[in-house]
């Protein structure tokens, strides 16, 4: 009957799991990775990035996301939307086209690629012939695919079948080139291919030696050329229908007029806009007129080679101003998006920039052309990301103070809102403010608005205002010198160099509740800060730790501390420090904990830990866990490759050395010279017995052989010395498996200035499998985790359980283990690597609610480990409720960035610019919800001859003829059955089961679930 019981209840914790978990990979956050084309649809409002991995990411409105990946390995080169359409056309580098479509499903938006298509030559054809290097998507349907043969194929859409009749062969084109340009020219491949604003049946081919042809679609022939002489770029066809501006590789543009003429041997206008010397070329250029005053002109390129080759510039010219817009990495592509009602017909507004680590949005209509901030596809890397803490449930009174001084920073931003507006953010309000604070290597720290799909950023904190380093302050690189020539205008923020890599933030806390933010540093350095809501002058006075308490025998070969600003400093509205430990030795500070109701900090390095008291600004204890074996604790980062060389160094010298006296004595004693040399050899192993090597145990981190290394530190009021009276204490984890527990006796509130705070060691545990320590945390008497600091004075959590025992729950990289308390005996334990041989990486406590019960939840244990699974585990039961794939083992970058949050999501890096997020929670879950309308309403395509389309790639002629005719012939009929239709509920129900029927039908048959979906793409 046991058995049954069992089974009975394990059916039901099986479904009470499935309300509580459930893993997903919602959306990207930040900045697409190696971003390679840019493709914008001024009908749908929407901006299209592809990158070199294959994926393909949509925007619109903020919160309005997609997502696709294409099957193959392969880049993506081009993005065309299709005009008034949903779809869109990717070229991959393997030369294949792809089709994307933007279909509604549940009232959703989804991105679906639907078809695909390579272009097939002549048998025993080069493959230059159909090698495609320009795309044109016609207004009346077709795609024009320009070749590196110099041949044109025209593929009718979304059937991706070849109007062999309508092909422009690079024949027939230099059939009709007139004799005065050579007989006969390699044309080499198509370059550019534009269609004329005033006539959809011409076409602008450009090709790579210069010449342009003006051909007409509809009667088959050359209308015109234009014999360029120079090696062609791009071009451009202004609104008139007349003009045509090409740019080429000698950094010069053209003007060429239409007209009946049919050859143009010379330009109406040749200019090249940076002088007479040499010049690199002008990639991509367009004009646009405006209703009032000259035309904007803007291109890419054209700088002088000799001087500025290097520069990555955008320059515009309208009117008397002319501003080279100078960007830290290479141009990708460009647009310009105009306003109106009428599509590419208003004035223009904002010019977008795509390079390679940012996008940067410039208001055309602003003076001065200052940029406008984006709300989603912020470069996370400005500056490279260190570290990074999650704050979940924000009090509303610091959000808006931590927003409004953001505000104060963003001044010298448009105030014009985005200009990018596509689509419907269909998602709920986020339920609570989370912030996401990330640590860089120039020792900024950035506040992220993490509560919905788009990451925003809030608020930058600079630390290296406390510090003498060798950035001059008054440099300002956003401006050129007057009358500089170009005139550069630094733009964007990505700046991936650092000042000092000692000022690399390495730990992050923030007490949501107090305001008190810790900032720990890679040269030993931890600044308390408070929110101040004005600017203020300050000198921070800095309390000295050593933290190896005068031992002898040990030397620092590391790095040195930094040098602290003796003079006032002022700091600007926000998070401003004042007060300052420096470790000594000043290495990577490992491990942060701050107590902002008991105002006390700990922090913990590779040579021990100390607790320091910020209101009095004094330090209380040091704990030195060194070992006498550890000596790579006492080498600071890079210096391995230093010391290897240093011996060497010395055992060649005591070689010459040894040389040299043997010259001088001339000695040819052999049994002397083997005594020498043995003596040498027994040096020279000495040496390189000192030198560091890395321990030989798989999968563990580079760490791990700093044994005294502090890897956490936590702060609880609990039982330490019998069950009846609760005492603040400390608690320290280390490399080698130990955890030190220390005693703190805290003044009365009334004498908290003038008492000392003191700390006492009460007890120490050194684990028999000497793992390292990676999370320590105390369960209450109802098994539930301590609250944080002044979290139950706000009302906000519960109080802790009091009466019953309270357990410590040690988490090392093998196991998990309960302790009772105060006595310190092992209970219970869970071995995670008696499986796989998986080690814990990263650890946290979470709250699951119930998906069905609003007022359930559970408390577990969040284990990463370095195979990149996740697990949860029970507590205070110490059981494996659930685990799930989510990072590659190979990307142990990303297992060392992942982040918990409280409410069971998380973050970690996918690239240097880019957060994943996921949730493990059936309750909370953070995703896009959106859907995008065409203005251009069309009667939709019937499943059957979709799936038709998808298999042979074709449609026919007399399906197309009937689909253009029906519009046209037979209204009247249509809108009698129309209203017919509408006053019949029942007929409607009919129909709109039909459709989904056949909605879904199209999805399971002839396309791929998995590519471009939005979720569950990318590990």
């Amino acid at each position: 009957m046991k058995r049954f019981r069992r089974h009975g209840h394990d059916s039901q914790r099986d479904k009470l799991k499935q309300e509580l978990f459930q893993f997903n990979k919602t959306v990207e956050h930040g900045f697409p990775h190696q971003p390679s084309a840019l493709g914008y649809s001024p009908s749908l409002d929407l901006l299209a990035i592809g990158t070199r991995s294959g994926a393909i990411k949509l925007y619109g409105a903020p919160g309005v996301e997609f997502m696709g990946l294409h099957d193959e390995n392969a880049a993506v080169t081009q993005v065309h939307f299709l005009p008034n359409e949903l779809e869109l056309v990717t070229l991959l580098d393997d030369n294949s086209l792809h089709m994307w479509t933007l279909r509604a499903h549940n009232s959703v938006s989804e991105l679906l690629e639907v078809g695909r298509f390579t272009l097939t030559g002549p048998p025993g054809a080069p493959p230059s012939v159909t090698r495609v290097t320009s795309v044109l998507a016609l207004s009346s349907g077709e795609l024009l695919l320009g070749t590196e043969g110099g041949h044109v194929f025209v593929v009718e859409v979304p059937g991706f079948r070849e109007l062999e009749e309508r092909n422009i062969s690079v024949e027939d084109i230099q059939k009709r080139i007139p004799e005065e340009y050579g007989p006969r020219r390699n044309l080499e491949c198509v370059e550019a291919l534009q269609e004329n604003p005033r006539n959809p049946q011409q076409v602008l081919i450009g090709y790579g030696r210069g010449l342009m042809v003006l051909w007409d679609l509809q009667k088959k022939c050359a209308v015109q050329h234009f014999l360029g002489t120079q090696q062609l770029e791009s071009v451009w066809w202004m609104e008139d229908g007349i003009t045509i501006i090409s740019s080429h590789s000698d950094g010069s543009y053209c003007h060429w007029s239409v007209s009946e003429e049919d050859v143009q041997s010379q330009p109406n206008k040749q200019e090249t806009p940076y002088g007479s010397f040499p010049c690199k070329a002008i990639s991509k250029i367009l004009q646009l007129p405006t209703k009032q005053g000259p035309p904007y002109l803007i291109f890419s390129g054209g700088m002088p080679r000799a001087s500025y080759g290097d520069r990555h510039c955008i320059s515009v010219i309208h009117s008397k101003t002319h501003i080279a817009l100078d960007f830290t990495s290479r141009i990708i592509d460009f647009f310009v998006i105009r306003e109106g009602k009428q599509l590419n017909k208003g004035e223009p507004s904002a010019l977008v920039v795509l390079v390679e680590e940012e996008l940067v949005v410039v208001d055309l209509q602003s003076e001065g052309w200052p940029v406008i901030q984006t709300p989603y596809l912020v470069p996370l890397h400005c500056s490279a990301i260190t570290c990074s803490h999650h704050v979940s449930s924000i009090p509303l009174k610091l959000w808006e103070r931590v927003l409004a001084t953001g505000e104060l920073q963003n001044t010298h931003y448009s105030r014009k809102p985005w200009p990018i507006n596509g689509g419907k953010n269909l998602a709920p309000d986020p339920p609570q403010r989370d912030l996401l604070l990330t640590g860089h290597e120039d020792g900024t720290v950035r506040f992220w608005d993490a509560s919905g799909v788009c990451l925003y950023p809030m608020y930058k904190l600079s630390t290296a205002g406390v510090f003498h380093t060798d950035a001059d302050p008054n440099d300002n690189m956003n401006q050129g010198a007057e009358g500089e020539w170009p005139p550069f205008r630094k733009v964007g923020c990505f700046d991936p160099y650092s000042d000092d890599p000692r000022l690399g933030v390495q730990k992050i806390h923030l007490c949501k509740y107090s305001g008190y933010l810790t900032v720990a540093g890679t040269a030993g350095q931890v600044l308390v800060m408070e929110l101040n809501d004005e600017a203020a002058e300050q000198t921070v006075e800095a309390t000295v730790v050593d933290l190896l308490q005068g031992q002898e025998g040990f030397r620092w070969k590391g790095q040195a501390r930094l040098d602290v600003r003796h003079e006032p400093v002022t700091f600007p509205p926000g998070f401003q420090p004042f007060a300052l430990v420096q470790c000594l030795p000043p290495a990577v500070v490992t491990a942060i904990a701050l107590h902002s109701e008991w105002k006390l900090v700990a922090f913990g390095t590779s040579h021990g830990f100390g607790l320091y008291d910020y209101q009095q600004r004094t330090n209380i204890m040091v704990r030195c866990t060194l070992n006498p074996s550890d000596q790579l604790a006492l080498e600071g980062p890079l210096s391995r490759v230093k010391s290897i060389k240093k011996s060497l160094r010395q055992s060649f010298r005591r070689i010459r050395r040894s040389r040299v006296s043997m010259r001088k004595h001339h000695g040819n004693n052999a049994a002397k010279l083997q005594e020498i040399n043995a003596r040498l050899d027994a040096e020279n192993l000495q040496d390189m017995e000192l030198a560091p090597v890395q321990r030989k145990i798989e999968a563990r981190s580079s760490d791990d052989s700093f044994t005294g290394l502090v890897r956490t530190l936590y702060f609880a009021d609990s039982f330490m010395s019998d069950g009846g009276h609760s005492t603040p204490s400390l608690w320290a984890g280390t490399n080698g498996g130990a955890v030190f527990a220390y005693v703190i006796r805290l003044p009365p509130v009334e004498r908290r200035m003038e008492d000392k705070v003191t700390a006492h060691p009460a007890k120490e545990i050194q684990l028999m499998h000497r793992a390292p320590v990676v999370g320590l945390a105390i369960l209450d008497g109802r098994g539930a985790p301590l609250p944080e600091p002044l979290e139950v004075a706000h009302d906000l959590a519960r109080s802790p359980d009091m009466l019953g025992s309270h357990h410590l729950l040690v988490v090392s990289e093998e196991q998990i283990k309960l302790f009772t308390l105060p006595k310190v005996s092992a209970k219970t334990k869970l071995k995670l690597t008696a499986t796989d041989g998986s080690r814990v990486r990263r650890v946290g406590v979470a709250s699951f609610g119930s998906s069905r019960v609003e007022d359930y939840s559970e408390s577990g244990l969040v284990v990463l480990t370095n195979l990149g699974d996740l697990h949860v585990v029970s507590l205070p039961a110490i059981k494996m409720q659930v685990h799930y794939p989510c990072i590659r083992r190979e990307d142990v970058s990303g297992i060392a960035s992942c982040v918990f949050t409280k409410h069971g999501q998380g973050f970690y890096l996918i690239s240097p610019s880019e957060f994943e997020r996921f949730s493990l929670s059936a309750r909370c879950l953070v995703e896009p919800r959106s859907l995008v309308e065409s203005s251009n309403s069309k009667a939709p395509i019937s499943t059957s001859n979709t799936n038709q389309t998808q298999q042979d790639g074709r449609l026919t002629e007399d399906s197309r003829k009937l689909k253009k005719d029906s519009g046209d012939a037979d209204v009247s009929a249509k809108q009698v059955m129309e209203h017919a239709l509408l006053n019949d509920e029942k007929v409607l129900q009919e129909i709109q089961k039909s459709l989904e029927g056949d909605q879904m039908a199209y999805l399971d048959n002839s396309v791929n679930p998995t590519v471009g979906r939005v979720l569950n793409t990318r590990d």
